[in-house]
């Protein structure tokens, strides 16, 4: 009998577990790939669009907030948390606009403001209030 450091490559168990692995590893490449594509697609799009000024109100504000937990070896738990804000504008024609934002620029927002709006694509880049 011939021993192999890295198994036996006839036992049908091992066959299954290396297929498995390759397909889950491919799926987990390709979604990354996909990310990474239609983030560049939607900045392309962007830097493609006109720079729009257009008056419109602040109706709503939002986060989103996603935690991670992660153990180490140590038993110590590392908790980490990131948000995302989002502000929500509607324009002369009724139509609503979202937009993620800083966290700076979501706590100066306040809804109900009235004012111009600066985007380009979904790429917010500013808002100057009525005064």
């Amino acid at each position: 009998m011939h021993y192999s450091p890295f198994g036996d490559f006839g036992d049908p168990m091992f066959d299954l577990f290396s297929v498995l692995f390759v397909i889950a590893f491919l799926i987990i490449l390709s979604i990354f790939i996909v990310g990474i594509v239609q983030s560049f697609k939607q900045r392309k799009k962007d830097d493609a669009s006109p720079v729009l000024d257009v008056e419109a109100k602040l109706v709503t504000k939002r986060t989103d907030v996603s935690r991670h937990h992660q153990s180490t070896n140590s038993d110590h738990v590392h908790n980490t948390s990131q948000t995302t804000y989002y502000v929500t504008f509607e324009v002369q024609s009724k139509d609503r606009l979202e937009f993620v934002v800083t966290g700076t620029e979501y706590g100066q927002l306040v809804e109900n403001d009235t004012g111009k709006l600066t985007f380009q694509g979904s790429r917010y880049l500013g808002f100057d209030r009525n005064k």
